[in-house]
This record gives structure tokens, sequence and C-alpha cells, in this order.
């Protein structure tokens, strides 16, 4: 049985992680009885967290928001952790996070013991951040609220902007009837350098669908619960790249790379395309652009070989560059060659 100051924070990180715990749950988590369960919720009070209790079989144990907040309980490794996250936070794409990051980690670095603030200081001191700007800013708000409402399996209604700006107009549902609003059963928040995306559910479409967190407007009050789905695929980060990498571009097209695999990654992001085995020493890369002008400059920024597979109008505008190429060069040769006739007569 863990001694009561590992259990307290054992309970606190339980009820940190979930919504609502029943006291038989907790009591066989922690390896004690119920009446060791009330005893330690009642002591976490004391200490000024609050824990709120509903009476009654389907009743349980929930983390209330206090009005200030408790002390934190983190050990040395998970206290230095946080203080990186902070001070990268900064340069992320939440709106308004780069201050209050600031604000945060200065508050922490306070109450660190003169260990652990060496250990932060020096390699903040040592490290030098090269992050690209963030294409957009989130909402901290939205964030929180959408990663609540995916931690509790609430479905959410929001208003979702397109690319250019306006509100998705309604579409009719599966019924036939006018949808203003959408409907989704949310799943996850996935990442990146520059943008927040949310996987989820669409009631109305009966489909997966990836949203941009930065043109999500909720509109409360969201539920109810529901049993959450098998998701579209393992690998979220994937399946996020996967769709926005070329769906959502014009132009879309398949491109083998005679690299290994694991070469090819080392130049291809997870928002730059998606990589597929093509044998041992080949891979197929699945990418969008712009225009096929656009994706011929980005296939011969990867450095490596390559051909096209399709599709075959590609074909075409490789031609149009190398022959552009091709005469900008000899330009230059020629150039060179009168600069050359012109050094001899002097």
């Amino acid at each position: 049985m863990l001694d009561t100051s590992a259990r307290l924070l054992r309970l606190l990180s339980l009820l940190q992680a979930h919504r609502e715990w029943s006291g038989a749950d907790l009591a066989d988590r922690l390896g004690v009885t119920t009446r060791t369960v009330r005893r330690d919720v009642d002591r976490l009070r004391e200490l000024g967290y609050p824990v709120n209790a509903s009476p009654g079989t389907g009743g349980g144990y929930q983390l209330g928001a206090g009005a200030e907040l408790p002390p934190l309980l983190l050990d040395d490794d998970e206290a230095v952790a946080v203080a990186v996250g902070l001070r990268t936070a900064a340069g992320q794409g939440v709106e308004g996070i780069g201050e209050a990051s600031v604000r945060a980690l200065a508050k922490l670095e306070q109450v660190l013991p003169g260990r652990l603030r060496r250990r932060v200081s020096t390699l903040n001191a040592f490290t030098v951040p090269m992050l690209r700007a963030p294409a957009t800013q989130v909402d901290p708000a939205v964030l929180t609220d959408l990663a609540n409402a995916c931690r509790d399996s609430e479905r959410l209604r929001f208003e979702y902007r397109a690319h250019g700006g306006a509100t998705t107009l309604p579409q009719p549902s599966a019924g036939g009837t006018p949808i203003s609003l959408r409907s989704v059963e949310p799943h996850r928040l996935v990442c990146t350098d520059r943008r927040w995306y949310l996987v989820a559910w669409d009631v109305d479409r009966a489909d997966w669908r990836t949203f941009r967190v930065d043109r999500i407007a909720p509109k409360p009050p969201h539920g109810p619960r529901f049993p959450p789905r098998e998701p579209p695929a393992e690998d979220l980060a994937g399946y996020v790249a996967k769709g926005i990498s070329g769906a959502a571009y014009a132009t879309e097209a398949t491109i083998r790379l005679h690299v290994p695999l694991a070469e090819a990654a080392s130049a291809v992001g997870p928002m730059d395309g998606v990589l597929e085995p093509d044998g041992d020493g080949a891979c197929l890369l699945r990418a969008g652009a712009g225009s096929l002008a656009g994706m011929v400059v980005h296939v011969l920024m990867l450095g490596v070989e390559f051909e096209v597979v399709a599709p075959r109008e590609l074909d075409v505008w490789v031609r149009m560059l190398r022959d552009r190429l091709s005469r900008a060069v000899e330009r230059s040769e020629g150039s060179e060659g009168s600069e050359g006739s012109e050094r001899s007569e002097r």
C-alpha cells in the first residue's frame, strides 16, 4: 500500500485525469477501502483542493474549479518539463500564450528548489530556439473548451469559417433539414508547429472530419454525452497530415522518390505530404500544391531524384522548367564568355 503522502498525490492525479470517479473505482485504483478514500478526499480539501462529492449510486468524486490555484505537486522531472514547455510555448500559435507563459515561468522558477532552478536556467541559457512564426493564432479559451469536450465525450456545436473567411453556409443534413451549425462528437486535438486541428465525427454528415481550430466558433451549451467511437486511424497525426497535405489543395500528385523511405522522411515533413514505401530504394510521395508549377518547385527543393507518377500533366511542367533552366544556364555561360573576351582584350 502506498504511504499517505504518495497516495494523496496519486489520488489528486486520478481526479485531474478524469471528470468523475466513483468511490469504489478510486479505492480499487489506490488499493485501499472506500472509507480511506473519503478520509483522503477530506485531507485534499484541507490542503485547498475543491473536491466535490455527489451522493447516491450514480454519484462520485469530482475535482472542482477553485477560487485559487492550490499548490502543485510535481516531481523533479515534471518540474523541469513544465519549465521547458512554458519557455517553448512562447513561440507557438496560441493567442496571448507567449506573455502568459513568461509570467507562469517566472512564478515557477521562484518556487523551484535550487538544484532544479540551476538545471532550468542552464538549459535556457544555452538553448537558442528557432521557431517558425505561427500561421494563425488560436484563442486559448476555445482550445481549452475543445479539449474538455474531447475528454468528457460531450457533443460540440460551432460555426465554422471556410477557407475564404466566410461562415460555411447551411447544408442539408442526411434527413434533408438545413443545418447552420456543425454538430460533432470531438475525439482529439492534433497540433503542428503552425496550426491546431480537431478530429471529430460530424453527426449530420455521418463521417469523420478534420477542422482547423482557428476557424471554429463554439456555440454552447455543449452536450449531450456520447459513447466514444473507434477513431478513423491509429495514427491520428498521419491521418490529419494525409487530409491536409493533399485534399485541401487544387492540385494533387504522386511522385516516386528514388531514395529509401527513411531518407525521404528526413526531408518531407508531416504537413508536406504522405510517404509510402515502394521497394527497397524508393518511396511514393502523395502531396498537394496550389498549382502544377508549385508542385514541381516543391519536389525540386527536396533535393532527391524523382519521377512523376500522376498526373501526367505534371510532366509537361517538369519539361517546361527543365527547358527554362537550360536556357538560363546557356545565357549565363554566354555572358561569362563575353566577359572573359573583354578582359583578354585589355
